[in-house]
């Protein structure tokens, strides 16, 4: 057993789980926080009841969030001191930022929004939202600085071996993280845009399916009404206008996506140029996009790559913006990297048993090429299933083919997926380094660290496989937990977060503010059954 692979394996699985949540938080906190500024503003039902289910929803996937993050925390010290020590003076800045400032502001104002429906005034309640929102976005934002520097290493100088802050400013204004950040922001909100549209969509259908809403002669839908809690007019108002808002939203954020993407894309050819010439499986140098390239599973061998579809010019316009200058490729990258770090690891004691091993300075190239494929490819299809539920809930309710809807809810990981694989290839794109070495104009910038010497020394393989196997097993559990109470809220509808509905009837406009600030009596609902 290599303590090294087990180790990059448990950090890779619980930071791709705990990923899984980030977006989603991210994105659905921004859109409930401006559906529900919608619903002060004026004071329809419909948008109260938006507020309510998509806020239910929000703060589960909130607290697993927090939950599997804070994993995170302890593995850089338990698994990864080396790379601790190394890069501790630059990341205690940015970290304690997003501890001490960022997550205390986000979950300080979050607990106000949970438990003040009846206490604060409505614009005082709408501005705890808001600021816990914007606390999530700061939070992002300090940990993508944290990670940019990784990539793109600025602001420090070495002394003693160890890489010191020298430019704050530099730190937290890489064009690396400035750039990163639409993306990763961009990327959220695709996320939040497939959940407000898959969802919904179920829940249109469902109404279709019992019988609750027809179709009038020129195909356009004719709302009704049950005699069971919450399936009402309003509730029809509810799914119609979050699955177009959804929409809407994925369909901005892959431009977006794209847009921000194009850049970070220019910006890896020129400070990780092994990492992108791996992305495009270009071996040689050129100006072609590969389409699609073929390959041994798991050769390191370039030459044995071959493309089967290319396209002229587009390799060269990712790299440069234009079609004509010619990108290098692995096998010339491979001569100047071995040139500028060795070929072989350094006989020092960090290494351990890999002291003196070949450096393999060619990420893993199935990783790489079709993640970055798998990116692009997931983002495209939820932003066209977009385009579609558009024209197909023209007339106002989604057909009735129960095949399109279980489409439209799977649908749901699409997003997800285009997320997890873009951060599986930034960070396994930089291998062989943990610290990706920063290529200046100037010379060779030697800040930079091998991930072989990044490992914790004095942790064994056995320990290191056992809390991957411990920890898995109850992010297992906690995944089960977490699908569990999304499923049961989601089939639950607006009831399931406004129990309310189910009770006496109550003006939903004052329903949700009454109590200090208002001067109105408490209604029926209770706001532990919204939190809890």
């Amino acid at each position: 057993m290599d303590a090294l692979e087990i180790a990059r394996w448990q950090f890779g699985i619980t930071t791709v789980y705990h990923f899984m949540m980030v977006p989603l938080t991210i994105g659905l906190g921004l859109v409930v926080a401006v559906i529900q500024t919608v619903w002060y503003r004026t004071g329809k039902p419909e948008y109260l009841r938006m507020t309510k289910f998509w806020g239910k929803l929000f703060l589960i996937n909130f607290i697993m969030g927090v939950a599997t993050g804070i994993v995170q925390e302890f593995q850089f010290g338990m698994a990864w001191s080396e790379y601790s020590r190394f890069v501790g003076d630059v990341f205690g800045a940015p970290l304690a930022l997003e501890a001490l400032l960022a997550f205390f502001v986000e979950s300080t104002f979050l607990g106000l929004w949970i438990f003040g429906w009846k206490q604060l005034k409505r614009g005082v309640h709408l501005a705890c939202l808001w600021i816990a929102v914007i606390g999530s976005v700061f939070s992002a934002y300090f940990i993508i600085v944290a990670n940019s520097w990784m990539q793109h290493p600025v602001g420090v100088e070495m002394i003693d071996g160890r890489p010191v802050m020298t430019d704050a400013w530099a730190v937290f204004t890489n064009n690396t993280a400035l750039v990163a950040v639409p993306h990763t922001l961009f990327g959220a909100l695709a996320v939040a845009g497939g959940f407000l549209l898959g969802i919904a969509w179920y829940h249109l259908w469902r109404r279709r399916h019992d019988g609750i809403d027809t179709v009038g002669p020129d195909g356009k839908v004719i709302p009704g009404e049950a005699d069971i809690p919450g399936r009402d007019k309003a509730d029809y108002k509810v799914w119609i206008r979050s699955l177009r808002i959804g929409a809407v939203v994925a369909m901005i954020s892959f431009a977006g996506t794209a847009l921000t993407g194009d850049l970070q894309g220019k910006l890896m050819f020129e400070q990780q140029p092994m990492k992108m010439a791996a992305a495009e499986a270009a071996c040689h140098d050129g100006t072609g996009f590969s389409i699609l390239s073929v390959g041994n599973l798991g050769s390191k061998n370039c030459d044995e790559i071959v493309a089967l579809i290319e396209v002229p010019g587009i390799l060269s316009f990712l790299a440069k913006g234009d079609f004509t200058t010619e990108v290098k490729g692995v096998n010339s990258l491979l001569d100047q990297y071995k040139a500028d770090y060795g070929t072989n690891l350094p006989d020092n004691p960090i290494y351990g048993d890999r002291a003196g091993q070949e450096i393999e300075y060619v990420p893993v190239m199935e990783v790489t090429y079709w993640g970055f494929r798998m990116m692009i490819g997931f983002g495209g299809l939820a932003a066209l299933a977009a385009l579609v539920a558009l024209w197909l809930t023209r007339k106002g309710t989604v057909p009735a083919s129960r095949g399109l809807m279980q489409l439209a809810v799977v649908g749901i990981m699409a997003p997800f997926g285009a997320n997890a694989a873009g951060w599986i290839f930034t960070e396994m794109g930089r291998q062989p380094f943990v610290v990706a070495p920063n290529p200046d104009p100037s010379g060779i910038d030697q800040v930079f660290m091998f991930t072989a010497a990044a490992v914790s020394p004095g942790v064994s393989a056995g320990e290191l496989l056992t809390s991957l196997v411990v920890l898995t097993a109850v992010y297992a559990v906690l995944l089960v937990v977490e699908v569990k109470l999304l499923v049961k809220y989601i089939r639950g509808g607006v009831v399931s977060a406004m129990p309310e509905l189910a009770h006496a009837p109550v003006d939903e406009n004052e329903d949700a503010t009454p109590g200090p600030g208002t001067g109105k009596p408490g209604g029926s609902d209770d706001v532990l059954a919204f939190a809890y």
